[in-house]
């Protein structure tokens, strides 16, 4: 049975009130109108936020990027066309709440966002993560590291965030990466980061995520790959290892996708980075996020909120195409 705020049908345990009886302007605003739900019994995917910014080097805001993001869902419907595939007809989704931090203290937050994921995690539920600034994903990875061991990483970001320290911070929005390897989270020969552009800090920044291990693909590269090509590359690299999709809004054009923190002329438009997104089936995540999303410099349309629901959507669309081939080989 899938109960929502309205009505009960036939289906999974939870998923979205049925808009054809509720107007999708209604409601507490959760994502995709999913009910919330702490409890992780019977459920299959957990859209989590993060409302944590201390991390940010330029443009701060993307601590109320969850709250932006839930209520740029509102319009997703059941059925994804590209994918051909209903994103809640055979998986149980929930907005779980957002997890704990602090502000102003990056290293108490990512303690708190690792134990509070990883709870989840351990429940057998997929999470999907709203940021927040990309510090929090260090938090994230220790999460599933926990459970799954050392994860790869499939980045699409304008930036490679594997400095060492800003300003004398190691924990910082442009460092995850590099703590991310040196903790043994990430399987970095098995990751591939994509997207990157805009000027750097020298010629080595690129290049020293490569000597991490990384696979990194420059946004004039990606540009000029087809999504199946870029899909063939991402799976080839990843094999079959567990995997984690972090989505950085800041990889889409700022003529697209104006409200983040560090934003970068020249980026992909936002049907490209859909399609880019749309092509990763088939690889083993155990984990999504979307991060940067700092609303206040949105415009009055709300388009970069509008665009993180919808690449958050993909993740549902993913996840369940992955459900389905595990069901079909376990029938096999």
């Amino acid at each position: 049975m899938t109960a929502t705020s309205d009505h009960v049908t036939q289906g999974p345990p939870y998923g979205p009130a049925d808009a054809l009886r509720a107007p999708r302007y209604t409601g507490i605003r959760t994502f995709a109108r999913c009910p919330h739900v702490t409890d992780m019994r019977g459920v299959d995917v957990a859209v989590l936020g993060v409302p944590f910014d201390t991390g940010t080097s330029f443009r701060v805001g993307a601590r109320f990027g969850p709250e932006a993001v839930r209520s740029g869902s509102t319009l997703l419907r059941p059925y994804n066309a590209n994918l051909e595939v209903d994103a809640f007809a055979d998986q149980s989704v929930v907005d779980a709440g957002d997890l704990e931090i602090t502000p102003g203290d990056a290293v108490t937050s990512l303690g708190q966002i690792a134990a509070g994921l990883e709870r989840v995690v351990r429940a057998g539920v997929t999470p999907i993560v709203l940021g927040g600034d990309h510090t929090i994903v260090l938090g994230e990875l220790r999460a599933h590291a926990a459970v799954h061991g050392p994860v790869a990483l499939v980045l699409l970001d304008a930036h490679v965030d594997t400095g060492d320290a800003y300003y004398g911070q190691r924990y910082f929005h442009g460092t995850p990466f590099r703590r991310a390897v040196e903790e043994g989270l990430l399987q970095p020969e098995r990751s591939v980061m994509a997207g990157m552009r805009g000027s750097i800090y020298d010629d080595r920044e690129w290049e020293n995520a490569r000597d991490l291990g990384f696979d990194v693909i420059p946004c004039e590269e990606l540009a000029a790959l087809t999504p199946a090509e870029y899909g063939d590359r991402v799976r080839a690299r990843v094999g079959d290892a567990p995997a984690f999709l972090s989505f950085d809004i800041d990889v889409v054009d700022p003529g697209f996708a104006p409200a983040t923190g560090t934003p970068e002329v020249g980026g992909l438009l936002p049907r490209e980075a859909l399609r880019f997104v749309r092509s990763l089936t088939g690889v083993d995540f155990r984990g999504y996020d979307v991060v940067e999303v700092s609303p206040q410099l949105d415009g009055p349309a709300q388009p970069t909120a509008l665009l993180a629901a919808n690449v958050a959507y993909e993740f549902l669309g993913l996840n369940a195409l992955a459900r389905q081939a595990r069901d079909a080989q376990g029938a096999s």
